[in-house]
């Protein structure tokens, strides 16, 4: 098989923005709405807008994505990578990954958030602007929540065309010792693309 060909999974994160980047927006990512400390763009061109609700770095402004000080229809392609994990802490600690990556309360409540920025990130792409959504199907209290089809609905009917897909494969995950397994470990999380145009499929 040619080594040149992007494929739709890999173990390397830079690999597969770079793939994206490389399809669908030649000219870089150009917002990062939640740039936190910056690791997609270690070897990777920076975005000219860079924002955080909760600011870690230098040169990122004080913003929610859900509300954004951009004028519409101005930004060609945006990164999105949001927390994907709800649920209460238990005695009192949020355990290592809310830790790491942040949280909600519950899914439900993640997936509002969802839902809003999704609506704010239309508003500020231009017609046929690329929107990059990184998320991870999660679960809390035993039941599956599968995040990708979630998102994917929500951007439908706002106007999205879902235009591709890669999944990043994971050797290891963080998994606490003390959780009884009730269903199969997530080792993979996605990158969602769409495209700001009608859909070409009926879904």
């Amino acid at each position: 098989m040619n080594e040149d060909i992007i494929k739709t999974i890999s173990y390397n994160q830079e690999e597969i923005i770079r793939n994206i980047i490389s399809l669908y927006c030649p000219e870089g990512i150009e917002c990062d709405p939640t740039f936190s400390k910056g690791m997609f763009y270690k070897n990777i061109k920076k975005p000219l807008y860079c924002f955080d609700q909760f600011i870690q770095v230098e040169g990122v402004k004080q913003s929610d994505c859900r509300d954004l000080p951009l004028e519409g229809e101005s930004i060609n392609s945006l990164m999105f990578d949001p927390p994907f994990v709800g649920g209460s802490q238990k005695n009192g600690k949020p355990g290592i990954i809310k830790t790491r990556f942040g949280y909600y309360k519950n899914i439900p409540t993640l997936w509002e958030m969802y839902t809003e920025a999704l609506r704010e990130f239309y508003r500020i792409l231009k017609p046929q602007g690329v929107l990059i959504f990184k998320c991870q199907d999660s679960v809390e209290s035993a039941k599956q929540y599968f995040s990708e089809y979630k998102i994917i609905n929500e951007a439908l009917k706002l106007g999205f065309y879902p235009k591709d897909k890669f999944i990043l494969l994971a050797k290891h995950r963080m998994i606490s010792p003390s959780q009884k397994q009730q269903h199969a470990r997530k080792f993979h999380s996605y990158f969602l693309v769409f495209i700001k145009s009608k859909s070409k499929v009926n879904y």
